[in-house]
């Protein structure tokens, strides 16, 4: 089982602000190095902010 990492405020991120925050991963990427983990944490933050989202509008 695959602990992963959590925000430490009390809100998550919107799905607007978490993509952004991707996007700024992406362009600013250290000397040709993927950052995978810290990738991953910010896709899963994407998609838990994507479906709040989706759930809230219905």
């Amino acid at each position: 089982m695959q602990n992963t990492l959590r925000p430490a405020g009390p809100a998550r991120p919107s799905a607007a602000e978490a993509n952004e925050a991707i996007r700024h991963l992406v362009e600013t990427g250290v000397d040709g190095e993927w950052p995978s983990q810290a990738y991953e944490f910010l896709l899963e933050e994407w998609t838990a902010a994507s479906r709040a989202e989706f759930a809230a509008a219905q």
